[in-house]
């Protein structure tokens, strides 16, 4: 059991640890440093990088709670913070599926097109479910160490 929580903490780590980074550091940074076109060039390259990492976790994160849940004896003889973990997983991963295809697909196409303008909405929209997404990481991670 150890190995499967380590490495499922791990893929929570790598993927609200990225959302910190980029929401608390990278982005006022980008702000601070770089004109619009090159900060929305920017954003591009690192959400295409990020987002092969946050489908990789996503993959980890439910195999290995999964098969937690199955090592308990199922969904039914798991504690209850097991169960606000899993729900408040399942909104983040759709959100994030919101973010990939409605917001970052638009996005790279309006960069790549230099759309400058419509690149820099899908941005904020983006940026404004990455924070949503960062909180719901921050209170799943606190309904884990509470429990």
């Amino acid at each position: 059991m150890f190995i499967f929580k380590f490495i499922h903490l791990l893929a929570v780590l790598v993927w609200v640890g990225g959302m910190f980074f980029a929401y608390m550091v990278l982005r006022p940074a980008a702000v601070e440093a770089l004109e619009p076109p090159m900060r929305l060039r920017l954003w591009n390259a690192v959400f295409h990088h990020f987002f092969n990492w946050v489908w990789g976790a996503i993959c980890v994160l439910l195999i290995s709670g999964f098969y937690m849940i199955y090592l308990y004896g199922g969904i039914s003889q798991v504690p209850r913070h097991v169960h606000i973990m899993l729900a408040l997983g399942i909104v983040m991963m759709l959100i994030y599926g919101y973010v990939f295809f409605a917001c970052y697909v638009p996005f790279s196409l309006h960069v790549a097109k230099q759309r400058w303008k419509e690149a820099g909405d899908m941005l904020a929209k983006i940026r404004k479910l990455v924070a949503v997404n960062l909180i719901l990481g921050v209170v799943t991670i606190g309904v884990a160490l509470i429990a």
